[in-house]
Parts: structure tokens; sequence; C-alpha cells
């Protein structure tokens, strides 16, 4: 179970990562569904390793993240 944990969480920092990274090239712009939906599994990921690792500040910024990518997909 452990090694599934960090799995999900690595792979939620990849999404993070490479979001940031199409935005910060222009290949994305910061409302697109493509970005958002980046951001969201991102936070999923990165929230369920933390969540786990009993981080509690992380988690709340990984809780915000994600509803601020649930806004802007419902938005658009």
């Amino acid at each position: 179970m452990e090694t599934l944990i960090q799995i999900i969480g690595w792979i939620g920092t990849f999404f993070v990562i490479t979001a940031y990274l199409l935005i910060s090239h222009g290949k994305v712009n910061g409302k697109s569904k493509v970005y958002q939906s980046m951001n969201l599994l991102g936070a999923v990921g990165v929230g369920i390793n933390v969540f786990h690792l009993h981080a509690w500040p992380a988690l709340a910024l990984q809780v915000i993240w994600g509803i601020i990518s649930i806004s802007i997909l419902i938005k658009s």
C-alpha cells in the first residue's frame, strides 16, 4: 500500500509540474480544460500522498488547489 501511495503522489507531482511547464511556455491557457484538469489530477494525487503522511498544511494546499481547478472547469 505504501508503494501505491508513493506512486500516486509522484503521478500527481508530474501533472502539476507538466501543467506549470505548459503554461509557462504558452502552450496552454490558464483557463483551459487541459490545464485545469492537470492541476486537479495533480492536487488529488499529491493530496492522497500528503493525507497518508499526515502533512496537514500540504493537504490544505492541495484541497484549495483542487477547489480552484474545479471552479474554473465548471465555468469553462
